[in-house]
């Protein structure tokens, strides 16, 4: 399966290992991992202490599927993976997994990026950051969106 839904941490050398194991067709790899933090972009914010990602099971795990086949599309890839945990995460858990094999690297990176870009605005996550003087629903940001857009034309 090249899109999972998860709870539990992944292991990232090991994932890589297994999409690699034994191949002689992939020049490039990239990677991307996202981490909880505790500084939150909005200005004047609190520490974040945890945050919660909620999702609708099935209805993500299609929009994930669909995601991926885009990349599939537009890119020459060999393979591609997309880890997304759900659940409360302190900051320096991995929340997500994006890795995508090419030929060639322009094609592994500009693909683990769109991925990341549209993992950031079309995947149906909810957000919920924790901090000393509660918790508050984390609003779709602007810069996710300008960074998706530029994909809009490319093919």
């Amino acid at each position: 399966m090249t899109v999972c839904l998860q709870e539990p941490p992944f292991d990232v050398g090991l994932e890589i290992s297994r999409m690699t194991a034994e191949r002689k067709d992939v020049g490039a790899v990239a990677s991307f991992i996202g981490i909880a933090r505790e500084d939150n972009p909005d200005e004047g914010a609190e520490p974040v202490i945890a945050m919660t990602l909620e999702h609708y099971p099935g209805m993500t795990e299609n929009q994930l599927l669909e995601i991926e086949l885009e990349a599939r599309k537009r890119w020459q890839l060999i393979d591609c993976l997309i880890i997304h945990r759900y659940g409360r995460f302190i900051p320096g858990d991995p929340i997500v997994l994006v890795v995508t094999l090419s030929s060639h690297r322009k094609a592994a990176f500009e693909a683990c990026e769109f991925l990341m870009d549209y993992l950031k605005t079309q995947a149906p996550f909810w957000k919920r950051e924790e901090t000393e003087t509660g918790e508050r629903w984390v609003a779709a940001r602007q810069t996710d969106n300008d960074a998706a857009s530029r994909w809009a034309t490319k093919t």
